[in-house]
């Protein structure tokens, strides 16, 4: 199973960490990947400067909600 890491502290919640949530979780559900893929939420992945934190595995990323489907695609779909 792939865990998705989302930080939800207070950085990346004023960046908008609920909706990156919401929208990978609308991903998750269009592609059937609820038994595969995790979201977790933490509270600080250390790059509070950058976007929203994503990690997977020992990767970190900076996802908006203009890239998450990007983002979904070439770090969720292709890994799985």
């Amino acid at each position: 199973m792939m865990t998705i890491n989302i930080c939800i502290g207070s950085a990346c919640h004023l960046k908008g960490s609920y909706n990156v949530v919401s929208e990978l979780q609308e991903m998750i559900e269009e592609h059937k990947l609820g038994d595969k893929v995790e979201l977790t939420g933490v509270f600080c992945l250390g790059h509070c400067t950058d976007a929203v934190s994503v990690q997977i595995g020992d990767e970190i990323f900076s996802v908006n909600t203009d890239n998450v489907g990007d983002f979904f695609q070439k770090q969720v779909l292709e890994r799985i």
